[in-house]
């Protein structure tokens, strides 16, 4: 059986993608420091249990 890499990335946002919604939403780029913040606090957003409960059942069961 081959190894699987456990400390592998699945998903990941850029700064690019946070730039993009921030012009969508607010027609400007945000700052450094808006930046940060979104860093500590995106996480809170996003229910990764049933992202990945999701793709499990409708790619795999």
């Amino acid at each position: 059986m081959e190894e699987i890499n456990i400390d592998k990335i699945i998903y990941q946002l850029t700064v690019e993608d946070l730039q993009n919604v921030a012009n969508e939403e607010l027609n400007r780029d945000l700052t450094e420091s808006e930046i940060k913040l979104l860093e500590e606090k995106i996480g809170n957003y996003v229910d990764f249990y049933t992202a990945i409960r999701n793709a499990i059942i409708q790619n795999i069961t």
